[in-house]
């Protein structure tokens, strides 16, 4: 099976980059962020006719989530990261796809830091360490997946000395990262690619795609019952070549799945049989939603 998140930075101003990506790579299962587009704009009948079927959490300016996949529909069971009741922002969306649970995010940039936005971040990324705590009691194969805004090592940054004060790169979120992986999380890149400096992201400005100054903000983070079946990691940076196309590329990882005979619906939260368990920390139902 083969699995990406690509940070599109609007989904229907870069449609076009976005249904060539998806016709000449064909993952089965892509988590989008950075929609910009608010859920009646949000372009399914173009993604369905390119053979991807769509749950989405979208709203106007920055943000919003989507999880595609190939030939079949997503099993929505949660919109929204739990844990505040206040926060609106389309940041979290989760389906079950082929008996995996997937967890598409697009975490707060932060910055300027410090200050209010910054402190918003560490309360996103505190609540998504309680949350990814629950799903891994679940023991289920389970991915959290998209656009971090952390760059976990100086190995994933062009320049580090640039960026030590900057909210993607300061110690709390580095730290929240490593407590992350710590949980027992697998960070996928950097499982096969230990030493290697990858990046996913590179600004418009100052040719920095063609310096190669750029950074790794974009992560697949596996469950230990997924973690055996990884057997590839790798960063598609053609797409950031093309005209019109977003800043970040596509990160991509290959799971060696086995039989739906060993893993079925059943075994996925909210599958047929199984309701899902309601949220300690959100205190709502986490049971499958239908898509707006």
């Amino acid at each position: 099976m083969k699995i990406a998140t690509y940070n599109v930075n609007g989904v229907n101003g870069r449609l076009a980059v976005l249904l060539r990506w998806l016709e000449e790579d064909s993952p089965d299962v892509v988590c989008l962020q950075e929609l910009k587009a608010p859920d009646d704009r949000f372009p399914s009948r173009a993604i369905e006719r390119a053979g991807y079927r769509a749950v989405w959490h979208g709203e106007k300016s920055w943000n919003g989530v989507a999880i595609l996949a190939r030939d079949v529909q997503p099993h929505l069971t949660r919109r929204g990261l739990p844990g505040d009741q206040q926060d609106a922002a389309c940041r979290y969306i989760e389906a079950a796809v082929g008996g995996m649970l997937f967890g598409c995010l697009y975490l707060p940039n932060g910055n300027p830091a410090p200050g209010p936005k910054f402190d918003y971040k560490l309360r996103w990324v505190r609540r998504l360490l309680d949350y990814a705590a629950e799903i891994l009691e679940l023991e289920i194969p389970a991915l959290l997946i998209g656009d971090f805004n952390v760059m976990p090592t100086d190995l994933d940054v062009y320049a580090p000395e640039r960026w030590r004060d900057d909210a993607l790169f300061r110690p709390e979120v580095r730290e929240a990262f490593a407590e992350l992986l710590a949980q027992g999380w697998t960070d996928a890149i950097r499982y096969l690619h230990p030493e290697e400096r990858v990046y996913t992201f590179w600004k418009y400005w100052r040719k920095s795609f063609e310096r190669d100054a750029g950074l790794r903000i974009d992560h697949i983070l596996l469950s230990p019952p997924a973690t055996p079946w990884l057997r590839m990691a790798t960063v598609q940076r053609q797409p950031r070549a093309w005209p019109h196309t977003s800043d970040h590329a596509p990160v991509i990882v290959e799971l060696d799945v086995p039989s739906r005979e060993l893993v079925t619906s059943s075994t996925i939260p909210g599958g047929p049989g199984k309701p899902r368990p309601a949220s300690r920390k959100a205190g709502k139902s986490l049971r499958p939603l239908p898509q707006r």
